[in-house]
């Protein structure tokens, strides 16, 4: 499966447009993770905590909507967009959303 977050794909044509889709992953953090992630906010650098989270996220959101896409008979997807968000404390969500394609192999 093709995913971009351009609205084409070049040398390929696409044939069906066959609707939106979207992958979500609603993530949670532990304490650990949080006070971790709070110290190093305080002395500087990165929290890879937080940025395997996001990651793990990420991949699971891209993933669903690529099943999504799959049953839909795509073998594609264009136009992809990554939202994340903040829930509440402890809690965050990635939304994967894009269009599902059929291009001509």
């Amino acid at each position: 499966m093709i995913v971009t977050t351009t609205s084409t794909l070049q040398g390929k044509e696409v044939e069906k447009y066959l609707g939106i889709v979207s992958g979500e992953a609603i993530m949670g953090a532990n304490v650990v993770r949080d006070f971790l992630a709070s110290v190093t906010d305080v002395i500087g650098g990165r929290s890879s905590a937080y940025e395997n989270k996001l990651a793990e996220g990420r991949e699971i959101a891209i993933r669903e909507m690529e099943d999504k896409a799959r049953r839909m008979g795509a073998n594609a997807v264009i136009g992809v967009d990554l939202d994340f968000e903040t829930l509440r404390e402890g809690m965050m969500m990635c939304i994967a959303t894009g269009t599902a394609v059929y291009v001509k192999e």
